[in-house]
């Protein structure tokens, strides 16, 4: 099973949007910021999706700051081709943080990647 943990502004409506795709193997947990980081650093979640308002620094701050920019990724207010994530995923990415504004196109090209993916 893959636990992907919401957090952010937009944590509900991220984990709501993920939870209505009806993933196979995939499980949605609204979280905090450092619950995330604690659960993701201890092997007991696999990725994070983090929403502000610009999707440039609240949504990840403190991801990156206690997992490490390699581990961290936004697109701020751009909407990613399933390729981009694709590749990011491959790339070891694990936090992807988006503006609230692009949840419903976001969340779910990380969401079918990361169930792609398991």
């Amino acid at each position: 099973m893959t636990k992907i943990l919401t957090g952010g502004v937009g944590k509900v409506e991220a984990a709501n949007t993920v939870k209505e795709l009806g993933l196979d193997g995939v499980e949605v947990t609204v979280s905090s910021d450092m619950d995330a980081a604690m659960k993701l650093r201890a092997g007991q979640a696999d990725y994070f999706l983090g929403t502000c308002h610009t999707g440039a620094g609240a949504s990840l701050g403190v991801l990156v700051g206690l997992m490490g920019q390699a581990a961290c990724h936004t697109f701020g207010r751009s909407v990613p081709t399933a390729e981009e994530v694709e590749a990011l995923l491959a790339d070891g990415k694990k936090v992807f943080g988006f503006s609230m504004d692009q949840i419903e196109q976001v969340a779910p090209l990380i969401a079918r990647a990361v169930a792609a993916r398991s």
